[in-house]
């Protein structure tokens, strides 16, 4: 059974960071590249970041450029979404999905998508 699990999310200030973890299981996560989409109250859902398979290149939104990071680790089947500088603006529900490679670039939640993990909350307020 295909599973993605999220972690790492939670309550934090303005300017601090978090680092999200979304983890596999029945499937190896080198098979697909990986996207973190967000969805806040009211908002549409909206891409992140995605990181593609082995060569791990990656792209982000405007909105998170400079301050994200997306990583993987191919042997643990985990893929990472670092969080730093963050602001009351990038509380959502985070999620991380399957993506076709092709589709990677577009971080759009509707192209490519095949697979979601159930989300993880993050709370920017002081």
């Amino acid at each position: 059974q295909v599973q993605l699990v999220e972690s790492g999310g939670g309550l934090v200030q303005p300017g601090g960071s978090l680092r999200l973890s979304c983890a596999a299981s029945g499937f190896t996560l080198d098979s697909y590249a990986i996207g973190w989409f967000r969805q806040a109250p009211g908002k549409e859902r909206e891409g992140v970041s995605c990181i593609k398979r082995t060569v791990g290149l990656t792209y982000y939104s405007d909105s998170v450029k400079g301050r994200f990071t997306v990583s993987r680790d191919n042997a643990g089947n985990t893929v990472y979404l670092q969080m730093n500088s963050l602001s009351p603006e990038d509380t959502a529900v985070y999620y991380c999905a399957t993506v076709l490679g092709p589709y990677c670039s577009t971080l759009l939640p509707t192209q490519g998508v095949r697979y979601w993990g159930q989300g993880t909350q993050v709370t920017v307020s002081s």
